[in-house]
């Protein structure tokens, strides 16, 4: 799926609850006051439930918080990441490999 949402997530062939949560999730983070019930209304209408819907506003307020905090605090990104936040290779290149080395030797 990743290369299918280089070229961006409209063009990528989603279904309607995925289209939905996108659309949902790039008002929500470029255009809060915009959002209202109508969203709301959409994303029922692709099959989400109101807990879906609560999850998904969840992660959604999580990232962008998270993100603002990072970009504040000039946080860099991982090394095991590009600077257009894609890893440079596979996952499993190496990142998370220190803690099991030290487990295997603890």
């Amino acid at each position: 799926m990743p290369e299918r949402l280089a070229g961006g997530w409209r063009g990528a062939g989603l279904d309607e609850m995925d289209q939905a949560l996108c659309e949902y999730t790039e008002r929500l983070t470029l255009t809060p006051a915009s959002v209202g019930p109508e969203d709301i209304e959409k994303l029922r209408a692709a099959g989400l439930d109101d807990a879906g819907i609560s999850s998904a506003t969840q992660v959604i307020a999580y990232f962008n918080y998270i993100n603002r905090i990072a970009e504040g605090l000039g946080v860099p990104f991982e090394d095991w990441l590009r600077a257009d936040g894609t890893p440079e290779e596979a996952y499993g290149s190496g990142h998370g490999q220190g803690q099991e080395e030290e487990q295997a030797q603890g």
